[in-house]
């Protein structure tokens, strides 16, 4: 018999829980990753949920072209902005949260709140285990 835990269907076996992957684990990874969470925050505060991507270029320290480039396509791939081309000379792109996209945000802020409030913890803790070695 199947049970949940956190919203992940689990079963009960005579060995202990067991776990399937979950068919989201590219999901999870995608927004998990710092530029992903940054581009989605940037996008969050901008009038309209709308930037070109210079704007976001210069405003993400520490970002490249290609890590820019490659996070919109992957955001645009799966459903939570959309790339608007305008034919102008220059050429002017800007991406704009769809409403999946900003239906995330709350999630967002919850795990990015989450971070915060525990980050003094988690290094406390990675000091302790990185000068204990591995007790």
């Amino acid at each position: 018999m199947e049970k949940l835990i956190h919203g992940r269907p689990y079963r009960e076996t005579p060995d202990g829980p067991r776990f399937r992957p979950c068919v989201p684990n590219s999901v999870l990874s995608r927004l998990g990753d710092k530029w992903t969470i940054l581009v989605m925050s940037h996008l969050a505060v901008a009038e309209g949920h709308r930037l070109r991507f210079s704007a976001m270029m210069a405003s993400i320290e520490g970002i490249t072209q290609r890590m820019l480039t490659l996070t919109l396509r992957n955001l645009e791939r799966d459903g939570l902005l959309t790339r608007h081309y305008f034919p102008e000379v220059p050429p002017r792109v800007e991406y704009e949260l769809t409403a999946m996209g900003a239906s995330m945000l709350p999630a967002l802020e919850g795990f990015t709140s989450w971070i915060k409030d525990h980050w003094p913890l988690i290094e406390a803790s990675r000091r302790a285990y990185d000068g204990d070695g591995q007790s």
